[in-house]
């Protein structure tokens, strides 16, 4: 059975593994990103491991990488690369091609691999339009379009975490890690909550003290809900797609959001969408951004 190598580049670590066309995967290993960052050449680190992994493995012939920004319309250059600046201008592919002759690559937004790695290998029934959301650090989203990555007019469509939301701030502001966090503090200071007995927490806390009936780590996550749910009606009417697969480390959190998602959709929207609108969460986990990565190479 043929196999690929995904790359999952983030800005913690750098993720590869070897998968087959099944989704299975043969193995695994990170970097950690800011080993690299501190090497005086990003780049040259970067091709370094990558160098060491495709000895490791010499019958890997294609390579997909999930890349944390905007990226060129033809998918050989970094663009804005906020999680990794050293990456920005970068004519990536053309180093990887005078690195690596006679190896295939191929890259894509890191979001958008995570999304098709749903379509390959999630056991949803997922139809051929859906939206993908990945909650954590961040705010990520891409569609997927007549079983197609939807990159907009000049390759980075789809950028749900930057429209406005509330309080003038985007909505990566308001419900990605540090809104989220911001938020849990202010309320722990005012309001009776389990979370007070905590001298330092993350998002997973709150989910677990969610789940314990502490009402305001119940309240985080409706809010966290309601705001997605704002965002999300909008990008419904412009694209017309009634599937919603939520990922990312806050997707622990789905059914926390999921009420106040709907009811928001609900009240936003005409029954032409919502009486078809299906919200799931996502399947993948952390495995999502190499496996999709690797479906880049998949020729059909």
């Amino acid at each position: 059975m043929e196999k690929y190598m995904g790359i999952d580049v983030g800005g913690t670590n750098v993720k590869i593994g070897i998968v087959d066309r099944r989704g299975g995967m043969e193995s695994k290993i990170k970097y950690a990103t800011a080993d690299l960052k501190n090497n005086d050449n990003f780049v040259d680190g970067y091709l370094d491991i990558l160098a060491a992994e495709l000895e490791k493995h010499p019958y890997i012939t294609e390579v997909g990488m999930g890349i944390p920004g905007t990226i060129s319309v033809d998918r050989s250059k970094c663009l804005e690369i906020a999680a990794i600046p050293q990456l920005n201008g970068v004519e990536l592919k053309k180093h990887l091609k005078e690195r690596f002759p006679g190896k295939e690559f191929y890259l894509e937004n890191d979001a958008n691999v995570a999304a098709l790695g749903e379509y390959y290998f999630s056991s949803n029934d997922i139809p051929e339009n859906y939206l993908f959301i990945t909650l954590g650090t961040g705010v990520g989203s891409a569609a997927i379009i007549n079983k197609k990555i939807f990159i907009g007019g000049d390759g980075n469509g789809m950028e749900l975490g930057h429209v406005l939301s509330k309080n003038g701030k985007e909505l990566e502001e308001n419900i990605g890690k540090v809104g989220l966090m911001k938020r849990a503090e202010k309320l722990k200071d005012k309001k009776r909550t389990s979370l007070r007995k905590y001298d330092d927490f993350d998002p997973k806390v709150i989910i677990r003290e969610a789940s314990r009936g502490d009402k305001v780590s119940i309240k985080i996550f409706r809010e966290v809900g309601e705001l997605l749910g704002e965002g999300l009606q909008a990008t419904i009417r412009l694209l017309d797609i009634k599937t919603i697969l939520i990922g990312g480390g806050l997707s622990a959190g789905f059914d926390l959001i999921i009420d106040k998602l709907m009811d928001t959709l609900e009240y936003n929207l005409t029954p032409y969408y919502t009486d078809h609108i299906r919200i799931k969460k996502a399947e993948l986990g952390n495995n999502a951004g190499i496996i999709g990565a690797a479906s880049l190479c998949f020729k059909n």
